[in-house]
């Protein structure tokens, strides 16, 4: 039997935890793991929204849903209510979950839009029962023997950032992960190799490894400094640099189980509904709107009180050309970051971890796994990155300076081709991996008016009176259905998840 690989995280914080967590529950006897972190660096503490992949995360680290809640004061999330992107005055939900029902092998929105050509169609949202509940401020888990409505979604979480990190730390430590309390000062490298051999601490205390994952965020020590690892500016794309942030107590009125963006000037803000309090910010660009005037708006725009001062947060969009660079890993801000509009950051991380988990070296780094775990983070990346840079350029704004250049700014190319297929004739680019799928790009697409030329021609294929009974029984049954679900703060209650005080 070898002996286990050393590895070493550096860093702590969700990514860092996320990384320890995994290594131990999976890897037990294969990783050897070590991580250093220092209480005086805090988190960013802006991803407490995120995407329905944490469920199955934490299913299989085997942390109760209920449990992971009331640690963290966390409440349903059912999606995100986009409000005054396509213009002012405009709303739509991207929901984690479908709209009405595919028929013969052909998209839904397929037949709403014939019905809608022909006058008989209702909201594209009465079609979505996640949508319907969240607008109703309803949750429920789904049946497990419901039909396709019935289960036709899934959920994800809104909850305090600050306190995931230490429930990971104690699941970890309990499964043998050593924490190191220090800052690393400096760093070794093998001089015919370029690995990183050792790292060293403000203590004077050495600590040698055989992989070294990179989690101390946008500070990038191992990657951007030791790896000196390129960085792909998104910028020119996502011009949005900065973020004021604050938390403030919750408004009169329900738990909303969705997060919510709403456009700006210079942005778009951030209200996030825990249960114990709310979680706004201002992400903007710097290049259109002063600092002192963003943390102005963001304090004029709060619901409730203001529980601190805004805290301005400073970042760019892009991400490493390289997230594994000879024995350094990078996960979480350290390998990239895009901005929360879809609460991507944390589902970014653990795609990473998991990753990694698959390709793991239990000895030597083959040079196949590492590009083969760099492909899997740049393709990630950038379809996240396309379909964020969509909420911007589809849009009819021009009360701004800063809306009037992501309208008419230049494209990707890979998002060039998506929008030509949809304006075209309504078809959504099919890939088997990675993250929004059919449902979500047409969710932005019509919830920002862009409306196709054509709809398929298969969708012709029922008479009028039978397609406009079948989409009034879909909308008729979802509403239904909602109207038996009991109100959020209720669902967290009878699920056991309620935590605050």
């Amino acid at each position: 039997m070898t002996d286990p690989v050393r590895v070493v995280i550096v860093g702590g914080g969700t990514a860092g935890w996320m990384a320890a967590s995994a290594l131990a529950r999976f890897l037990p006897g294969v990783a050897d793991v070590r991580l250093i972190e220092s209480e005086d660096i805090g988190i960013v503490g802006v991803g407490e929204a995120t995407l329905p992949h944490l469920r199955a995360f934490l299913q299989r680290l085997g942390i109760p849903e209920a449990e992971m809640m009331r640690a963290t004061n966390a409440t349903y999330k059912l999606g995100i209510d986009f409000r005054d992107f396509g213009r002012i005055g405009d709303r739509y939900i991207h929901p984690f979950g479908a709209y009405g029902v595919d028929l013969a092998g052909v998209g839904f929105h397929h037949y709403w839009l014939r019905a809608c050509a022909e006058g008989s169609a209702r909201r594209i949202e009465d079609y979505s029962l996640p949508i319907v509940a969240a607008r109703a401020n309803r949750f429920a888990l789904p049946p497990a023997d419901g039909d396709f409505l019935s289960t036709s979604y899934g959920w994800a979480y809104q909850f305090d950032a600050t306190k995931l990190a230490p429930m990971l730390r104690g699941y970890s430590e309990a499964r043998g992960v050593t924490r190191t309390e220090g800052r690393v000062t400096g760093v070794a490298r093998d001089g015919e190799s370029g690995n990183v051999t050792e790292l060293v601490l403000e203590s004077g205390e050495r600590v040698a490894g055989d992989l070294f994952i990179d989690c101390s965020g946008f500070r990038a020590l191992l990657i951007g400094g030791a790896m000196d690892a390129a960085w792909e500016d998104w910028s020119h794309w996502l011009p949005c640099d900065r973020a004021a942030a604050l938390p403030a107590t919750s408004p009169e009125g329900p738990i909303e189980p969705y997060t919510r963006a709403t456009a700006m000037g210079a942005g778009w803000r951030w209200h996030i509904p825990l249960q114990h309090r709310v979680g706004n910010g201002y992400v903007f660009s710097s290049n259109f709107l002063s600092e002192d005037a963003a943390c102005d708006e963001i304090l004029g725009a709060v619901e409730g009180t203001p529980l601190a001062d805004p805290r301005i947060l400073r970042f760019r969009a892009g991400r490493r050309r390289e997230s594994w660079v000879g024995n350094v890993v990078s996960i979480g801000l350290a390998s990239g970051f895009l901005e929360p509009l879809e609460s991507t950051s944390i589902h970014l991380a653990q795609m990473a971890v998991m990753r990694l988990i698959e390709l793991f070296p239990e000895r030597q780094i083959d040079p196949a796994d590492r590009a083969a775990f760099n492909a899997t983070v740049d393709y990630e990346y950038d379809r996240v990155r396309d379909f964020l840079i969509l909420h911007y350029h589809a849009t009819t704004r021009d009360d701004s300076e800063f809306w009037n250049h992501v309208r008419t700014m230049a494209l990707p190319d890979s998002l060039a081709g998506k929008l030509e297929l949809w304006r075209e004739a309504g078809r959504i680019e099919t890939y088997g991996e990675g993250l929004f799928l059919e449902p979500s790009w047409v969710a932005v697409y019509l919830g920002q008016g862009m409306m196709p030329q054509r709809y398929d021609p298969r969708a012709d294929n029922p008479a009028p009176a039978a397609l406009k009974r079948a989409l009034d029984d879909i909308a008729d049954t979802i509403r239904s259905r909602v109207a038996a679900m009991p109100d959020h703060e209720a669902a967290l209650r009878a699920q056991g998840a309620w935590g605050a005080a």
